[in-house]
């Protein structure tokens, strides 16, 4: 009997205004499993993060993580049932230290300063960053910001986190690092659901792929099905996988 995917979104529309962002979105997420969230801007990905993660409610539809329904219960709660997120722009404590911005994120599971700080530790290790645990945040790079953005919402200890937009703008070297860390969070036990632009670099890393297009399911389905299939290559990949 196939496991219970950690993740369903099932049905979910979400309208701002007189714009339709979402519109009966549905797919699943397998336990341990990486899935790129792909389509052109405007395609929806943004905004369905944001109903995944709690910062909004879906209009219609429901969003369940390991079988119980979290869509509407607002952020907070949704850290704590063990959703973890990064953002596109990185939202870092710029005067704060490395170490200090992940003990924000340790403070959802550990109520006692010291323990925090240990979970916080092992995070900005794991993550790289460990040489730099003392420096204030602004005071890293890019690609550094980008780690310390996995690090807080790791050290929340998530089930599945959302990667938005991760890898974006690194060069090549800081974009294979970034793949690596990828992957060594899902060796952690964390299943990992990604927003990625760079095709090149998101398809060898990703187990499936859901691509949306006008706010809709467009397809679904292994990378190399998805750089096969018209609609996709029509609507979001361009020439260069036609034929």
């Amino acid at each position: 009997m196939p496991a219970e995917p950690i993740l369903r979104v099932r049905g979910v529309s979400k309208s701002f205004g007189a714009v339709a962002a979402n519109v009966d979105i549905s797919f699943d997420v397998a336990e341990g499993e990486i899935l790129g969230l792909i389509g052109p801007n405007g395609a929806g990905k943004s905004s369905l993060f944001a109903s995944i993660a709690g910062a909004e409610t879906p209009d219609a539809g429901e969003i369940l993580l390991a079988g119980k329904r979290i869509s509407g219960l607002g952020p907070v709660a949704c850290t704590l049932a063990g959703i973890g997120r990064t953002f596109q722009v990185v939202r870092s404590f710029d005067s704060m230290t490395v170490l200090e911005n992940v003990m924000v994120g340790a403070f959802a599971r550990h109520a006692r300063t010291r323990a925090a700080m240990k979970a916080a530790e092992e995070m900005v290790e794991f993550c790289g960053l460990g040489a730099r645990a003392d420096i204030p945040a602004h005071a890293l790079t890019p690609p550094e910001k980008r780690r310390l953005e996995v690090a807080r919402a790791l050290a929340t200890t998530p089930r599945i986190l959302l990667l938005d937009e991760m890898l974006t703008g690194l060069t090549p070297t800081e974009a294979r690092a970034g793949m690596q860390l990828v992957r060594d969070v899902r060796d952690r036990g964390v299943t990992i659901l990604m927003v990625e632009h760079v095709m090149e670099i998101l398809l060898p890393l990703i187990d499936r792929a859901v691509v949306l297009h006008l706010g809709r399911n467009l397809a679904m389905g292994s990378p190399a099905e998805m750089v096969r299939h018209p609609e996709v290559i029509r609507a979001y990949l361009g020439d260069r996988y036609a034929g």
